[in-house]
């Protein structure tokens, strides 16, 4: 009562955004692999409320159809109370496999021994019926990513810990050290310049990890006067990154010691003005956003996450095209983050509280790679491995952003994906993820 009291049924969006990635997290390979062995259709029997496992039955065991406990509904908000249900399960379960079940013919059961059978109306009707002991599921193992039938890639929720009981209070004693750790940090981040910030920031726990190639030279695009011998600098260096969490940009600018400008699209007004760095604002007009980052080029150096998203799993989403005709070339940079209690990143929440909460995490890490300059000629991409791009003697924009994407992707150990940042938050908050400029 206390978890559901209140909120709107319409946007309750915790079953299918944020509960998939711990479930997934307690299922048995040795269940997993009876289930899909054994099982034609498949029914999903829960006693929490449909809500919270529709979604990750349907979607990432394959489960036909769920029956669960349905919770009451007063002006469309749930007031934590169970309803009760007008149909039984049993006709629920007989109307979608058929008038075969009657007689229980092919059912097949798999429950655990402390829940009570005798009286099941479900389970009396099973031919065969498997039935797992707690000492079963403890000598199980945990279901491998790479088993999942769906690729789990976007989940929300600020939680980065499993809620068992130990993990839970474990939180609750960390969270007056966490607010005050990160209000520290946040300061010192503003405040202070990198040689001293970076220092400081070691020390508080947040740990930051540079690797730089050896080929890499600031000088940007050069061209040389007649009258000059030192070749003068046109253009900044573009470093395109992907996307992690708000703090790329900073954490790229820490690692060079140098004030950079980046390009946002939905930064909340409260982060643009905690930056310590330059932020510029996107209109989402290609024209006019192409017209602006040639202008900051040629003021100096920037950074850009074509993923226009954060994505916080081993994936990148698609990179928009929009770099690579900015600047003949570019300098990829793989980022990877790791934290213990807190996401830093939200679909359905504050964004403005993002920064914060990766600063309350005990020991956040921040992995920085700089790759090799990649070159993206205006015609042919010299780095393409792409046989048809070599035999039309030209690539398109996509062309070598999928070629910058797949670079990062191999530095990292990411799969890439065609997803975009639409897609996640259509999936996680049921909208297209464009903050209100008054935010």
């Amino acid at each position: 009562m206390v978890s559901f009291f209140g909120l709107k049924k319409e946007s309750f969006r915790a079953g299918s955004a944020v509960l998939p990635k711990f479930l997934l997290e307690d299922v048995g390979l040795e269940g997993f692999e009876m289930v899909k062995k054994r099982g034609g259709k498949r029914v999903g029997v829960s006693g929490l409320p449909q809500v919270m496992v529709e979604s990750f039955l349907r979607d990432y065991l394959e489960v036909d159809m769920v029956v669960g406990r349905e919770l009451k509904v007063v002006r469309g908000y749930y007031v934590g109370l169970v309803e009760r249900k007008r149909r039984s399960v049993v006709d629920e379960f007989e109307e979608m496999l058929g008038k075969e079940t009657s007689s229980g013919s092919g059912l097949i059961g798999i429950s655990s021994y402390n829940k009570s059978l005798q009286h099941d109306p479900l389970f009396s009707r099973c031919k065969e019926l498997y039935l797992v002991s707690k000492s079963d599921k403890r000598s199980w193992h945990h279901l491998p990513r790479e088993n999942y039938p769906k690729p789990l890639i976007f989940h929300d929720g600020r939680l980065a810990l499993k809620p068992t009981p130990i993990s839970a209070l474990a939180i609750f004693m960390w969270l007056p050290f966490g607010l005050c750790l990160a209000l520290l940090r946040t300061i010192i981040g503003i405040l202070l310049p990198f040689t001293l910030s970076n220092a400081l920031l070691a020390f508080s726990g947040l740990h930051l990890t540079v690797s730089l190639p050896t080929t890499l030279n600031n000088t940007g695009n050069t061209n040389i006067d007649d009258n000059q011998t030192k070749p003068k600098r046109t253009k900044g260096l573009l470093y395109v990154c992907n996307h992690r969490t708000l703090l790329d940009p900073l954490y790229l600018s820490f690692a060079l010691k140098r004030n950079l400008t980046t390009v946002t699209y939905s930064l909340s007004r409260v982060s643009e003005i905690l930056s310590p760095i330059k932020t510029v604002r996107l209109t989402r007009n290609r024209d006019k956003d192409m017209a602006t980052m040639e202008k900051l080029l040629q003021q100096g150096d920037l950074v850009i996450c074509p993923e226009g998203t954060t994505c916080r799993e081993p994936f990148l989403l698609r990179f928009s095209p929009l770099f690579s005709e900015m600047s003949d070339q570019v300098v990829p940079v793989a980022l990877n983050t790791h934290v213990g209690m807190f996401h830093g990143t939200t679909a359905g929440g504050l964004k403005c509280f993002d920064p914060f909460f990766f600063f309350m995490n005990p020991n956040p890490r921040y992995h920085l790679r700089l790759l090799e300059k990649v070159m993206l000629s205006s015609g042919v991409c010299n780095n393409c491995d792409n046989s048809e791009c070599h035999e039309s003697g030209r690539t398109t924009r996509f062309d070598k952003a999928n070629y910058v994407q797949e670079e990062i992707g191999k530095a990292l150990g990411f799969k890439c994906t065609r997803l975009t940042r639409k897609d996640k938050y259509l999936i996680l908050a049921g909208n297209e993820g464009i903050v209100s400029n008054r935010n």
